[in-house]
């Protein structure tokens, strides 16, 4: 075989590269020699992630249940990870694909593109939601469901970390509190956060176990995500750009689509999917682990808003109302991430 001006180029990089951290390039090439190509499903864990569907009944569609929320907690996942590049300012990688460390500042266009990724992720599950409300049948859910006790989907660490990197914590406490707890401490404001009022027994105002259990296993843990990613939060992200730079109309919108995003449309869907499977001509039964859905799921009732600053202060009233879908269509069009 030829040793051509691009096999060489590529060895003198190889060499470079590995010379940098003192390692011998022979040896890897040595390992190339014997290693076996990668195969996709070696790749991906296919035959890894087929294993995690294990289902408490033998009703078919618990499956389809499985499935769609381990593909959401995915979906949270890249979200995550999205987030993490903004509030550190975005990854320096070598032309070699070397991790350089974080930049020292963020550039607004990189924010924009990272929301625009982020408010995708959010759409794409918002949209798939059907799956969840037409699905499954009504019998069989209603039924596998009680094999679930006490567990919710309110327990998604996931989720709960996402709304702490977005915003600050003062507009994730119970409205009730908001104006007394607006100056305390972060960590009191996670004490006080909505969510905890989510999976209270209406009869005794005592703690759903689902909310026990949760607590257990992350309430320290959200604590400490919140000592890192609260000073570095979106918003606080936001505030450190230029003047110029936060009146960028693209950018306002991407954070506006991201508020109507998480704080309308991903509850919304979830309540209508509740109201499907759980309202009765006499009654309501409790949400899965004893949740109070009624109240928890609808955004009007909660008026969670990540991004106050940017809405007026009729839009703030009238927030997850029907008028909101109508009037801000065309911002959550414009800021959509399927627009490049």
């Amino acid at each position: 075989m030829e040793i051509t001006p691009e096999i060489k180029d590529r060895l003198e990089q190889l060499s470079n590269k590995y010379a940098a951290i003192g390692q011998d390039l022979t040896s890897y090439l040595d390992g190339l020699i014997y290693a076996n190509p990668i195969t996709y499903w070696d790749y991906i864990e296919v035959d890894a992630l087929l294993s995690l569907q294990k289902p408490k009944t033998d009703f078919p569609d618990e499956k389809i249940f499985i499935v769609y929320h381990q593909i959401t907690e995915l979906y949270f996942s890249l979200i995550l990870h999205e987030l993490d590049q903004v509030c550190h300012n975005g990854k320096i990688i070598s032309e070699t694909g070397q991790d350089l460390g974080w930049n020292d500042n963020l550039e607004h266009t990189f924010f924009i593109e990272r929301l625009k990724r982020i408010n995708m992720y959010f759409e794409t599950l918002t949209q798939s939601f059907e799956v969840m409300r037409f699905g499954m049948e009504k019998d069989q859910f209603t039924k596998f469901r009680m094999s679930l006790l006490s567990s919710s989907g309110f327990q998604t660490a996931a989720y709960r970390r996402i709304e702490i990197a977005c915003t600050d914590l003062k507009h994730l406490v119970m409205e009730k509190q908001r104006e007394q707890l607006k100056d305390a401490d972060f960590h009191e404001q996670l004490d006080n956060i909505y969510w905890r009022r989510g999976a209270i027994v209406e009869e005794t105002g005592e703690k759903a176990l689902t909310l026990r259990d949760f607590e257990k296993k992350y309430l320290q843990e959200f604590h400490d995500f919140a000592d890192e990613y609260q000073p570095i939060n979106l918003w606080e992200k936001y505030k450190t750009l230029s003047a110029k730079d936060q009146e960028n109309k693209a950018l306002i919108a991407e954070l506006r689509a991201l508020d109507i995003n998480v704080n309308v449309n991903w509850p919304l869907v979830h309540f209508r999917t509740a109201v499907h499977y759980l309202s009765k001509g006499t009654g309501d039964e409790k949400g899965t682990g004893g949740t109070n859905w009624q109240k928890y799921l609808p955004p009007r009732f909660q008026r969670r808003i990540f991004y106050p600053e940017l809405w007026s202060a009729q839009e703030k009233s009238e927030w997850g109302k029907k008028w909101v879908d109508e009037v801000l269509a065309d911002t959550i069009k414009t800021g959509s991430a399927f627009k490049k």
